[in-house]
């Protein structure tokens, strides 16, 4: 009888260590620079194909809307391959080998960043791994699962932590930027939103520039985690801002319109994004950034292309 009694008691005594391992979890930090370089990094202008003369140019923006639109931009992709332009000499080449700019937003960055990642192999695997599984049902399972619920009281790691390391094992396998800036394929933007300003946020070295941290040891799973981090559902991404410590100069197009002694009248677009960048240039000021769903700010995808051509 008396050992009938204890078996409770062991369970219980069980969970609660459970609980307090599982609770040590900590939020990834991503790193800081010590010099930013524009000439260094995942951005437009280091990429191979910006280099080369091109006779074709081809932009993607893949938009928000979960799993529809992680479909549809996968549709897109999978057309591409079956479309052939003119190239000099009288060759052919496929669209989708010229595509030089892909931007997601929400479920529309997952198909972008897998792309950046496996190139075709993204056909062999994306359905399987992806699109043909219960990916809202089997993450709210792991929400309610026991196990992770000492990580989720934690104040540094929340929903979003779960749903990245949950990417990665389903999707990404824990590459980061770094594997993405080694593969000769488009650049990929993924986007968020600001949680404090309701701007926008895009995951490019540029931005991480003013931060002065290095996005090449950003993993992918959490930039497509902070892309579709529905607010109240899922919990803000956070990043570290270190802005203001590594010498980072503005671009010129920035140094311009910031000119008094050359007053200019900018679009109203072009003002907004100056402000978006100016918010972190100060990191002891404002030491956290907290992102949420890119649909928020932009869920077509399109200021993510124009911004990035802006660079150029």
């Amino acid at each position: 009888m008396l050992a009938l009694r204890l078996v409770p008691l062991l369970r219980l005594a069980g969970c609660v260590a459970l609980l307090a391992t599982a609770g040590c979890a900590t939020r990834p930090v991503n790193p800081p620079i010590e010099r930013a370089d524009h000439d260094a990094g995942y951005r437009y202008q280091t990429r191979a194909r910006y280099a080369s003369d091109r006779d074709n140019l081809v932009l993607l923006a893949f938009s928000g809307g979960g799993t529809r639109a992680a479909a549809f931009s996968y549709g897109v992709l999978e057309s591409l391959r079956h479309i052939e332009l003119a190239a000099p000499g009288g060759r052919s080449v496929r669209a989708i080998d010229e595509v030089e700019v892909i931007t997601g937003v929400s479920g529309g960055s997952f198909t972008a960043l897998a792309y950046g990642l496996y190139g075709d192999g993204l056909f062999e695997q994306y359905e399987r791994r992806f699109l043909k599984r219960n990916v809202e049902g089997e993450l709210l399972a792991r929400l309610a699962d026991p196990r992770h619920w000492g990580s989720l009281s934690q104040p540094d790691w929340g929903r979003s932590e779960l749903a990245a390391d949950y990417y990665d094992e389903i999707l990404f396998d824990g590459a980061t930027y770094a594997d993405l800036q080694r593969r000769d394929g488009p650049l990929v933007v993924a986007s968020a939103t600001d949680f404090s300003t309701g701007g926008r946020f895009y995951f490019a070295q540029g931005l991480f520039d003013v931060l002065c941290s290095d996005l090449s040891a950003v993993r992918l799973s959490r930039a497509a985690a902070a892309s579709s981090a529905v607010p109240v559902v899922l919990s803000p991404v956070t990043l570290d801002n270190y802005g203001g410590s590594c010498g980072y100069r503005p671009p010129s197009w920035v140094r311009l319109i910031a000119n008094p002694d050359r007053p200019l009248r900018p679009a109203a677009r072009t003002m907004r994004q100056l402000e978006e960048i100016r918010s972190y240039e100060n990191g002891k000021e404002r030491p956290y950034v907290h992102l949420v769903d890119g649909g928020i700010a932009d869920n077509i995808g399109m200021r993510e292309i124009i911004a990035v051509m802006d660079q150029v």
